[in-house]
């Protein structure tokens, strides 16, 4: 083994960033409005202290919900013990590969023995009512264009050049990147806890001392923050915005103190945003995708960025 001893063999994270792993997976369960369990509390402590590993955690949950049926079919507190412990597992590891294999990866590897389409592409078209928009939902990708939109998506990116950009360009990249990849939505449930999960190891890659508690804490603003990078609604003066986003990455990345507030988000009865009188960024730009789209429903996004 003298050949290898360069190589060291990946241990269980210290009590530290355990706890702040665990932190971040339980967070991130408030996206779909779930909340852990207090035998998952317990169980999680355990494992922070050193006591039982993260696979023997996995073990106990196991035989805890099998020996403990469901309360009834609106009892999700399974899903998000049983997410949760997956998503410590996968932050503690060091380890990343920048595809959509890999994200592909993340999603079956949360919700294996949850869903039955964990790690599946949709093979049909979603919409979801959203509290942010007053129960409108984000146009997500079509069923068909799935993969293609995936595939572009990444190899864009994987082409992008950092280099020579400040921090805060770097950032705003980054969070339009995800807000883009989200919005493809290519899993039936399950989307934004896999998104910030391969988010969170992305820019570990990248170096960025994250915020460990910012997705523990504000899980929900990151998801209506992509709810409204991804919205539009012209006839109303509704226009897609990052700025709610960029405050989040801002915090997340470089250590920025922006107020992170749900309501501020939220559009108006009226059709007007509440608190925001953001205009589109480019009128032309808009306009040329408008007129796009009414020639050609069926475009597809490679095609429109073309």
């Amino acid at each position: 083994m003298s050949d290898f001893d360069e190589y060291k063999r990946q241990t269980e994270p210290d009590k530290k960033e355990k706890s702040e792993i665990w932190q971040t997976a339980i967070g991130l369960q408030q996206v779909d409005g779930l909340a852990p369990s207090d035998y998952l509390i317990q169980t999680a402590k355990q494992n922070i202290e050193g006591e039982i590993t993260i696979y023997e955690v996995k073990v106990r949950l196991n035989g805890y919900y099998k020996a403990k049926p469901a309360k009834s079919n609106n009892d999700r507190t399974e899903e998000a013990d049983k997410v949760s412990a997956h998503i410590v597992e996968i932050l503690a590891e060091k380890t990343f590969t920048f595809s959509p294999i890999e994200y592909i990866t993340v999603h079956k590897r949360l919700f294996e023995g949850i869903y039955k389409f964990a790690g599946k592409i949709r093979d049909y078209n979603i919409s979801k009512s959203e509290w942010v928009l007053n129960g409108e939902t984000v146009y997500y990708a079509s069923a068909d264009n799935i993969s293609a939109t995936l595939d572009y998506d990444f190899s864009r990116e994987k082409a992008f050049k950092y280099k020579g950009l400040s921090k805060r360009e770097m950032a705003e990249h980054i969070a339009k990147f995800v807000s883009d990849l989200w919005q493809i939505h290519p899993f039936g449930e399950g989307n934004t806890r896999t998104t910030a999960v391969f988010t969170i190891k992305y820019l570990r890659t990248f170096g960025f001392a994250l915020e460990s508690d910012l997705f523990a804490d504000n899980s929900w603003y990151f998801r209506n923050a992509l709810v409204r990078a991804n919205y539009n609604d012209y006839t109303k003066n509704i226009f897609a915005s990052m700025e709610y986003l960029n405050r989040f990455f801002g915090n997340l990345l470089l250590g920025e103190k922006n107020v992170l507030k749900n309501r501020e988000m939220r559009v108006g009865a009226d059709g007007d945003t509440a608190t925001d009188t953001l205009k589109p960024q480019s009128d032309t730009i808009n306009d040329t995708v408008f007129l796009l789209i009414k020639k050609d429903p069926k475009i597809t996004a490679p095609k429109l960025a073309e």
